[in-house]
């Protein structure tokens, strides 16, 4: 990383003869400077030494961020790919998570859930994918209703090839509030879900799982009550639970702890 300060004392030192041009990878530049130092000596014009002063001021007064921009590209655009995704993704998450605050239980349990929110997005961003879906899934403990803890564990789930789950979590943030479809349409984290024949049909179905049970159809010859919506949407989840589980998806006390959250 090129550092400005440096490059406008080696300016001011020795920029007549083009050193910090070398420093800052103008290699032409630094050597245009050598070849024109005799030539300008010669024909008498003394003040071409000088222009390592003109350059020096430009140099110290340039901000941070342009010199960044000009010196250090490998910095802004040459990044590892994927760490340049994280960079985004992280901008993505943050606008998701404004626009889309979780409902809260209570205090106590907002701090819990945070807390494990946190620490998993911290592993995330380190790579460790099954330490940060074991966080997210203790901050889905403390509150089912973390729309974050919900989204972020559905791109866990999405880059360790887990589609099952990755769809399931995405549709329950949504079903709790989540609109930032262009998110789910773009991050990086979740192309593996995007390249699944079922996404089609969840996209279509407004980034919402497919019913697995349909409503009965009214009969006017049957006087028994049909079962209200909310019951057969969690029917639907309950089943869909119960086919990651005979997947070999979720373990039994995974099963258990996510079935006692649908019946909180």
């Amino acid at each position: 990383m090129k550092n400005k300060t440096v490059a406008g004392i080696l300016a001011l030192v020795a920029g007549y003869m083009g050193l910090h041009r070398f420093y800052l990878g103008q290699v032409g530049l630094g050597i245009a400077y050598i070849f024109l130092l005799p030539v300008f000596l010669v024909s008498g014009l003394w003040f071409f030494l000088l222009i390592g002063l003109v350059d020096a001021i430009a140099l110290f007064s340039m901000d941070q961020a342009a010199f960044d921009a000009k010196y250090n590209k490998h910095l802004v655009d040459g990044a590892p790919p994927q760490q340049r995704s994280h960079n985004r993704n992280a901008r993505y998450e943050d606008q998701a998570e404004r626009r889309n605050p979780p409902a809260r239980a209570n205090t106590g349990g907002t701090s819990q859930s945070n807390a494990f929110l946190k620490s998993g997005k911290a592993k995330f961003n380190d790579y460790d994918y099954e330490e940060a879906i074991k966080d997210f899934n203790k901050a889905l403990e403390v509150d089912p209703q973390n729309i974050a803890a919900h989204f972020n564990v559905a791109c866990a789930y999405s880059l360790t090839e887990k589609k099952d789950l990755a769809f399931y979590h995405l549709d329950r943030a949504v079903a709790l509030g989540f609109d930032d479809f262009n998110a789910i349409k773009t991050r990086d984290h979740l192309a593996y879900i995007r390249i699944q024949n079922e996404f089609v049909s969840f996209e279509a179905n407004g980034f919402r799982l497919s019913k697995q049970l349909t409503s009965p159809k009214e009969n006017l010859l049957d006087d028994t009550p049909t079962a209200p919506a909310q019951d057969v949407d969690l029917l639907d989840q309950l089943k869909s639970l119960a086919q990651l589980k005979d997947k070999g998806l979720l373990t039994e006390e995974e099963f258990r702890v996510q079935k006692e959250k649908l019946l909180r």
